[in-house]
């Protein structure tokens, strides 16, 4: 089957999506010996695939890598920034920034912290990110106010919001008083900024907001700004959960 190659790039780990549509632009990238432009597409089962002059082969291929990092307020969850700002990039060492593909799987926009999954595995990248694949992640939200239990209901059940039912949410209440709400959010979807948006909707603004797991991936002692290896097991989780997800 025919892919653009910058998706090809980045699925098999060469670069990240950005780095990819630059390295082709660049005049780096050749198919069947031709340089190639943006959007144009190849078959790794037929065509040669060459980048700085290196044929694309299981030999070229970088080792695939799994980070949990554990993302602070005010860096962005991209691998770079037209504006300049901090990314979460900037938190690995200079060895792992270029020429592996390592990439933030999805997000956590700037004001929040906690559990990032970085890889350079593009297939299960794509799978992770995909709607129908969303593993449940365990956030710690701080809102503004006392947010009464009929709200919490609904939230909990889920409602019609910008178009669209939202799935029943779990959600535990740890801390109250008339200026704020301590809780726990379980949530089974990802669209932008949901519980930001949702808390603003009811009128209960975000103090803090922070993401201690995704499914069975935890932060635990992991220090703000620092990053680890996915343990054998977790990886082998992550990966079970996604098959049985698709099987649903």
């Amino acid at each position: 089957m025919s892919e653009r190659v910058q998706k090809i790039l980045r699925e098999w780990g060469i670069a990240s999506r950005r780095e990819a549509e630059t390295m082709i632009v660049e005049g780096r990238v050749k198919v069947n010996g031709v340089n190639i432009q943006l959007g144009d597409k190849a078959n790794v089962a037929r065509d040669t695939i060459e980048v700085d002059g290196k044929i694309l082969s299981s030999d070229y291929r970088p080792r695939l890598v799994y980070f949990l990092l554990n993302k602070p307020k005010g860096y962005i969850s991209t691998c770079d920034d037209p504006q300049g700002r901090k990314t979460v990039m900037d938190l690995l060492p200079s060895y792992l920034k270029s020429g592996k593909g390592i990439h933030p799987v999805g997000r956590l926009d700037r004001n929040s912290t906690g559990a990032l999954l970085l890889t350079n595995d593009g297939s299960l990248t794509v799978k992770l990110t995909h709607p129908s694949y969303d593993l449940p992640k365990t956030y710690l939200v701080t809102l503004e106010g006392n947010i009464p239990n009929k709200i919490i209901e609904q939230w909990v059940q889920g409602f019609m919001w910008e178009g669209k039912q939202t799935l029943p949410t779990e959600i535990t209440i740890n801390k109250r008083s008339n200026n704020q709400t301590q809780m726990e959010i379980i949530l089974r979807e990802g669209r932008n900024r949901q519980i930001r948006k949702i808390a603003e909707l009811f009128g209960y603004p975000v103090i803090s907001l922070h993401r201690k797991a995704i499914g069975n991936i935890k932060i635990a002692s992991l220090s703000s700004g620092k990053y680890r290896s996915l343990t054998v097991p977790e990886i082998s989780d992550l990966k079970k959960t996604i098959k049985e997800i698709s099987k649903n």
